[in-house]
């Protein structure tokens, strides 16, 4: 089950089956708050509910916050801290505060906009949704907040009134070699809400029975790539250690904005991959983007290890080095 958040996706789709739906967004956190700001919730007007703002007993009250604003037509700010009971038992201790903002669709946020806003992460568009919560005017903005895009924050500005939500285009990830480490990468990845592709022209490999349900291109790396296109909001894995395979995929990668590259091999493997690249022309700066030996040194020794590593690796350069 991946983690990507669909709530606007769930909010649109109910307000066009007529339940109407009530938007829950988590704007700020103080402490020790269990979820990060931008996490979201859906309550549909029959009071089904879809996401989470904090993990636990909080979305129970959100619940009813939401359904009361999708009577009155209005948005409401909520704030839970550590004097809240219902807020203490999902782990707002040490002083932890969440404040949330619920916006019904339709009157408090313009169902044109959350149609907007839905097109554009269909798109793989980037999008900001910026509300003023004391006037209560809305924008989707698509350029500007550089900052905020690429360290992927959603939050408060510093006049303490605006709220940016960031709508960055998926995680994607995509892995050239159908092999062991990529059958336990996969759903790793897709919990840590990651789109996974699955590249190998191997048949044999790249099948649907050792990859059940997931997205195989049985092409050459290159013109896999060029279909599946690779962005600043994608990870490639390489896993066959084989040139044949690899150096196409990593010629496009290094080319790229990919924010992550890497590359399965031992030390002398990866030396040798270095020495190919700098006879095609490549700089010292591009090469040392990849990751060789792929993954993060752990000891890791199975395939599910070297999973682990690898996807650590992923998560360290996305919200570390941004």
């Amino acid at each position: 089950m991946a983690s990507v958040e669909t709530a606007p996706e769930q909010a649109l789709d109910w307000v066009k089956s007529g339940k109407g739906a009530a938007l829950a967004t988590v704007i700020e956190t103080w402490g020790s708050a269990p979820r990060r700001a931008g996490a979201q919730m859906v309550v549909s007007g029959e009071g089904d509910m879809m996401g989470s703002v904090s993990g636990g007993c909080v979305e129970g009250a959100v619940v009813v916050e939401a359904m009361d604003a999708l009577e009155t037509g209005a948005p409401q700010l909520l704030e839970y801290g550590v004097s809240d009971g219902d807020a203490f038992a999902v782990g707002l201790a040490c002083g932890g505060t969440i404040k949330i903002l619920v916006e019904p669709v339709g009157t408090a946020m313009p169902t044109d906009m959350l149609e907007a806003l839905v097109s554009a992460r269909a798109g793989r568009t980037r999008a900001a949704y910026v509300v003023d919560t004391e006037n209560w005017t809305r924008r989707l903005d698509h350029d500007g907040h550089d900052a905020r895009f690429a360290k992927d924050r959603t939050g408060m500005e510093e006049d303490g009134k605006t709220f940016v939500a960031i709508h960055n285009p998926p995680l994607r990830l995509a892995i050239v070699g159908a092999v062991h480490i990529a059958q336990a990468l996969v759903p790793m990845a897709k919990l840590a809400g990651y789109d996974p592709v699955v590249i190998d022209p191997r048949g044999a490999f790249g099948s649907e029975a050792r990859f059940p349900g997931e997205r195989l291109l049985n092409d050459w790396p290159d013109e896999a790539l060029a279909e599946v296109g690779v962005d600043a909001r994608t990870a490639l894995v390489l896993l066959t250690h084989d040139p044949k395979l690899d150096d196409p995929a990593l010629h496009i990668a290094l080319n790229s904005d990919a924010f992550y590259i890497g590359a399965l091999g031992s030390t002398r493997t990866h030396a040798k991959r270095v020495a190919r690249l700098q006879e095609a022309g490549f700089s010292a700066d591009q090469i040392a983007r990849i990751k060789g030996p792929v993954g993060l040194d752990i000891g890791a020794a199975s395939p599910p290890e070297i999973a682990v590593s690898i996807l650590a690796q992923m998560i360290a350069t996305l919200r570390q080095d941004a």
